[in-house]
């Protein structure tokens, strides 16, 4: 059975149009299910700026349907892969929304710290809001360790029903472990860093809305508690209004 998107029986005036290219200027003609064309005038690879990726962000056969995609399309399906990652997410806790707060915090923080440091974005959002699948919180002082630690399976089930490359996956679930190292722990992944230092901003956060914070964060303390650069001047920003 053929997508519908892609039978020409179902296409509408204006599903074949011009779009210029971004080197020459030059028209170039695209059908609408079409990812790439090369422009007739200097051979730019023009990628088709009306196309609706939605399904490439989950569909296993996205690169037989599209063709062969270029680096800003598989950019985009990563992007699109995030979104359901954190819908999955919320139905996994269904109601439990003091998980889903958790996590939705620590992704908004490890995409602000990400915007100052060189992370994979998809890679660090997916690991942040399933991260409570993995490592159930405890009490407001990060993720469990131990036996109660052991829902990576779980993490693993949802990124491959999403169709997740297999190496983003791995990637992703390296992620997690390394939120369960001791603080001192060195960690070396860029994504892993900025991941500990959005779940340090959470945790501080929540100590110092219950009354009990660790004290001030001086910068020997930011030192201590942040990986990167970018963590300690978002936890600045954000805990100095507290």
């Amino acid at each position: 059975m053929q997508c519908p998107g892609q039978d020409t029986r179902y296409w509408k005036p204006g599903d074949i149009f011009d779009a210029p290219c971004p080197k020459c200027g030059q028209p170039v003609e695209f059908f609408k299910d079409e990812s790439t064309r090369r422009c007739k005038n200097c051979g730019q690879l023009v990628t088709n700026p009306r196309m609706d990726f939605g399904c490439a962000a989950y569909c296993k056969y996205a690169e037989q349907c599209l063709g062969e995609l270029s680096p800003e399309l598989l950019s985009k399906r990563k992007d699109l892969l995030k979104d359901r990652v954190a819908l999955e997410m919320k139905k996994f806790f269904k109601r439990d929304f003091k998980s889903i707060d958790h996590a939705v915090k620590v992704a908004r923080y490890a995409e602000q710290i990400a915007s100052l440091e060189k992370a994979d974005l998809a890679v660090l959002l997916a690991a942040s809001y399933l991260h409570g699948i993995a490592c159930p919180e405890t009490a407001g002082v990060g993720p469990s360790t131990g036996a109660v630690c052991e829902g990576l399976g779980s993490v693993q089930t949802i990124l491959k029903g999403l169709g997740a490359e297999e190496e983003m996956t791995a990637h992703v679930l390296d992620v997690i472990k390394a939120l369960r190292e001791p603080r001192q722990a060195e960690v070396q992944d860029k994504n892993a860093q900025v991941l500990r230092d959005a779940h340090a901003i959470n945790d501080w956060q929540e100590r110092l809305e219950h009354g009990r914070p660790d004290g001030d964060l001086t910068k020997p303390v930011l030192d201590d508690l942040f990986c990167t650069e970018g963590g300690k001047s978002i936890a600045e920003k954000i805990l100095s209004k507290e």
